[in-house]
């Protein structure tokens, strides 16, 4: 990596970048590219893939419901319901 690619790069993805800037970019361009070489390297063949890096469980609760159907009192005070629903006027024709 040296600066006249960092520069290219820049100007495709129209980033602009001051001068002052582009050394401390092409070192960190320059680590980031080592690492993922470095990633390439590891043997990853009869390795199966995780869903999460811990492997962890998810716990569920119990789907019960815990509170009573207070429909009807709700729809006491409402002059638009019908059947235990609300009528609500039609907004497509």
């Amino acid at each position: 990596m040296d600066k006249k690619t960092v520069l290219k790069i820049a100007n495709l993805a129209k980033i602009q970048i001051d001068d002052n800037q582009i050394d401390n970019i092409v070192n960190n361009l320059e680590k980031i590219l080592d690492l993922v070489n470095e990633m390439n390297l590891v043997d990853t063949h009869n390795i199966e893939p995780m869903s999460h890096p811990l492997n962890l469980k998810q716990e569920l609760r119990v789907d019960e419901v815990t509170e009573k159907n207070l429909r009807d009192t709700f729809q006491e005070n409402s002059s638009a319901s019908e059947g235990g629903y609300y009528k609500v006027p039609k907004i497509i024709d």
